[in-house]
């Protein structure tokens, strides 16, 4: 039996039908992972007046990067000179900082030390009379794993938070409160986690 070239072209259309609508059935809803589904959230910081502790009071010219990640051109630690992707936000006046943590294994306390730079302006103005104040914050956690859905896969939840102002002798950072309502438990970044006060 001879075929012809259109007969050929209503099997091959039929057969790509068919294969499409296969294809269309067989993906379910949950193989997608929806833009607005919750993911690994950051810790959210809130910088909070001494004085009036209800009131949002910004940093000045803060830089806040991960302690040891900014690095020289001979991979030493070094301060920061300009933006870049180690510095979570540069020389910014700001009243609020998300802060990335580091996933471990489920279960086991994690350390993250970030350095938390006030007037970093002063720093990089040339003049010797002027410089900035860093503070070093320690956060100690332990991550688990919720599982999301099959497409999403999981993502880290934080528990047993503590967040810990390292002691120096010029701290900027005077108090350190994690919010009550969280329960020592970033799930979401729904709401301020730590309240710093300055």
């Amino acid at each position: 039996m001879l075929v012809t070239l259109p007969q050929m072209r209503k099997v091959l259309r039929k057969v790509s039908m068919l294969a499409l609508l296969l294809l269309t059935i067989a993906c379910e809803r949950d193989d997608i992972c929806a833009e607005g589904t919750p993911t690994t959230p950051r810790v959210l910081i809130g910088f909070y007046d001494i004085a009036n502790q209800d009131e949002f009071k910004p940093v000045s010219r803060l830089t806040a990067y991960g302690e040891d990640l900014v690095l020289d051109e001979n991979g030493q630690p070094t301060q920061p000179v300009t933006n870049s992707a180690a510095t979570l936000v540069f020389n910014t006046n700001t009243t609020e900082l998300a802060l990335p943590l580091l996933v471990g294994t489920e279960g086991d306390e994690v350390v993250t030390r970030f350095v938390l730079e006030q007037s970093t302006n002063f720093r990089l103005d040339d003049n010797a009379n002027t410089s900035s104040n860093e503070d070093i914050l320690e956060l100690r956690y332990k991550p688990q794993f919720v599982y999301v859905s099959r497409a999403c896969g999981y993502k880290s939840v934080f528990t047993e938070l503590e967040v810990v102002p390292i002691s120096d002798p010029d701290n900027w950072i005077i108090n350190v409160v994690i919010n009550e309502n969280i329960n020592g438990t970033v799930e979401n970044e729904n709401t301020i986690h730590v309240q710093i006060f300055h």
